[in-house]
């Protein structure tokens, strides 16, 4: 039997739901002392909406020894009493091994009180008990102190019940530590148990696998589930295959839930289609956004197709002042042609450097996408897949030429000049993001440092 697959539980006999009818004979059995009969005359009153009288009966049967109803009186406090109480009552039921008095008490102790030791002790009594969701919260305790095979090995238990979120997170784990095909099999359980970010993930490591066809079945999944992400990439499929219209339904699908590159990317599909109006529309919400290449793109169709040379200069301004290069030199040449020259002069003499605009090959983008997703989990410093992507997308464009790759860093290191140990540095984070597993994932100041370094490196192969 494969670890997804769940055994057939058995469930404990229910206790008889008390009647109204039956109050007289259950309040003679519980005044003379009958456990199980006090517990029922508390559910009675609980049903009707009398809180003090069940709270009464429940007290009468706990002290006879009825554990359901100490579970109750947690319960009860938990909503209408004190915490302490909520805490005395559920310690009292889960000390008899009550998996739900369990993860309650350990809920409260940890959301509550912040006492996480005694929350983990309460969490493993319930997960040791069979507790889905207590197996799940000790995974995530795990990962927040560094416990990662721990964590896997919880998320493991969890998922092996069916907890599609701990296959998850499951996948991730396995993931960065370079064990892709633990990382499949995770992700396509919680995928077919309709976790769409499971599926657009899996999506994505096919993707970088290089199998596309794989990728697109696992993006259309996740897309029913209205995943943004997915409708992106769906529409840079289509967007390949020259299918413009397509294309621009999945980007405006992506574009509504407010991502800048699908509104922009739909911004330019309208202009593919001759829709100017659309395209204004698109590229309007992304620049007003703060979006500089769609700032200038709104700028350049304002002009070319309204004649609206102030609104076309307004939106250069906002993306040369976002650090856009060729909206700072279109801003000069429309400023000397009003009879502007001194603000001209200014930005022609000093424009911003230019930025990476190139596409990386898909593989690369998604490997960007992945390792961003990685870095970002449970409360971690989310690395931005742009400086991923630029990352790996210099290496590609500087070695392609290149036939023979064995020698490769000497080759970039004697055409650039620049020191070996930049070099190597760049080259090593490069290999963590393809390779996930071969060394910890890179800090933002490493990236930082590394993008100077792959921008340094263009500029100066680009002179020679």
């Amino acid at each position: 039997m494969t670890w997804w697959q769940n055994e057939q539980e058995v469930t404990a006999p229910a206790v008889p739901a008390p009647r109204s009818g039956d109050e007289p004979e259950l309040l003679v059995a519980a005044q003379h002392g009958d456990a199980q009969a006090a517990h029922r005359l508390g559910k009675l009153y609980a049903q009707r909406g009398d809180r003090s009288a069940a709270r009464h009966w429940w007290e009468r049967a706990a002290s006879g020894g009825n554990i359901d109803s100490a579970y109750n009186l947690g319960v009860w406090h938990e909503k209408h009493g004190t915490l302490e109480e909520a805490v005395r009552w559920y310690e009292l039921a889960a000390g008899t091994g009550d998996a739900e008095a369990a993860v309650n008490l350990a809920t409260l102790l940890l959301e509550q009180r912040g006492d996480i030791e005694a929350a983990r002790r309460w969490f493993e009594s319930a997960a040791h008990a069979g507790s889905r969701s207590a197996a799940r919260r000790l995974a995530l305790i795990c990962e927040d102190a560094g416990e990662l095979p721990f964590a896997r090995e919880w998320h493991r238990r969890a998922a092996a019940d069916g907890d599609v979120a701990s296959a998850h997170d499951l996948g991730f784990l396995s993931y960065q530590v370079g064990e892709e095909e633990e990382t499949v099999r995770c992700w396509e359980y919680a995928a077919r148990g309709g976790h769409a970010e499971a599926a657009y993930h899996l999506g994505l490591l096919l993707q970088a696998t290089r199998d596309p066809e794989g990728a697109e079945a696992y993006y259309r999944l996740a897309a029913k589930s209205e995943h943004p992400g997915a409708a992106s990439q769906l529409g840079g499929i289509a967007l390949s295959r020259r299918d413009l219209r397509t294309a621009r339904a999945w980007f405006e699908r992506a574009a509504v839930a407010g991502r800048l590159d699908d509104q922009r990317m739909a911004g330019f599909v309208c202009v593919e289609l001759s829709d100017s109006q659309g395209a204004s529309h698109w590229f309007g919400r992304a620049a007003a956004s703060g979006d500089a290449e769609s700032a200038f793109n709104f700028g350049l169709l304002l002009i070319a197709e309204l004649g609206d040379l102030q609104g076309g200069q307004h939106w250069f301004r906002q993306a040369a002042l976002a650090g856009h290069h060729r909206a700072a030199m279109e801003l000069g040449g429309l400023l000397s042609a009003t009879g502007q020259p001194h603000e001209a002069e200014k930005w022609l003499a000093d424009p911003p450097p230019p930025t990476w605009d190139r596409l990386a090959e898909p593989e690369l983008s998604a490997r960007a996408e992945l390792a961003a997703a990685a870095t970002g989990r449970r409360g971690g410093v989310t690395l931005k897949v742009r400086d991923l992507t630029e990352i790996l997308g210099t290496w590609d464009l500087l070695t392609r030429p290149l036939r023979d790759h064995a020698d490769v860093m000497v080759w970039l290191v004697e055409r650039s000049g620049l020191h070996a140990s930049a070099v190597e540095h760049l080259a090593s984070v490069r290999t963590t993001i393809l390779r996930p597993g071969t060394s910890p994932w890179p800090t933002p100041s490493e990236v930082e440092h590394v993008l100077a370094t792959a921008r340094d490196l263009r500029l100066r192969l680009a002179a020679r």
